[in-house]
């Protein structure tokens, strides 16, 4: 559970380049999974979380409400910039650690991706007063966000998996090189 990789397998500059790349994709998953599965009521939405967070860091509303139109819609910017924030920061976090620590990995990042959704949003937006406590919030936020939290983790992993290996041309830190290479020899009878 505690397996450490060893540093000389360590790819911490590709990490950085794929968790960047996995946060802006699963940004755009999460997005999506909410379409579907919307998180708040209409009413709770009017001013989201990522709003309400910034106005609570002392944001005047001229730019934690401020949006930008296109295609007709209204769309809110400064909470794009937070959601887009989080989820890279996140992944760059997510993609470092898993080349030391795999456990991180743990049901392709599905265990991770729950944690985060305990930890923000039944823990720590609770607390400082972001968003209702766990108990005052419905039941469709707690499916929506716990299972949307899965998903989003899952595409980290996901793209961090494939372009990891891919760019630096190997297995992950803690696969052994030469069960690959073995496993690419061809067999001759």
């Amino acid at each position: 559970m505690f397996q450490v990789t060893d540093p000389a397998r360590r790819r911490f500059a590709v990490a950085t380049l794929v968790g960047f790349i996995a946060g802006v994709f699963s940004a755009i998953v999460k997005f999506g999974w909410e379409v579907p599965f919307p998180p708040r009521t209409p009413e709770r939405n009017a001013v989201n979380p990522p709003q309400t967070l910034l106005e609570q860091l002392g944001f005047p509303t001229s730019v934690s409400r401020a949006t930008v139109e296109f295609n007709g819609w209204d769309l809110p910017i400064s909470s794009f910039v937070v959601h887009f924030g989080f989820a890279i920061a996140v992944g760059v976090v997510y993609c470092l650690v898993a080349e030391v620590w795999p456990t991180i990995k743990l049901w392709q990042g599905a265990a991770f991706g729950l944690l985060i959704w305990v930890f923000f949003h039944l823990l720590l937006m609770p607390a400082m007063g972001t968003v209702p406590a766990p108990w005052d919030q419905p039941w469709q936020e707690h499916f929506s966000e716990a299972l949307g939290h899965v998903v989003w983790m899952w595409s980290i992993e996901i793209v961090r998996r494939d372009l990891r290996n891919r760019i630096a041309h190997e297995p992950d830190a803690e696969v052994p090189p030469t069960a690959v290479d073995r496993a690419a020899v061809p067999v001759t009878v």
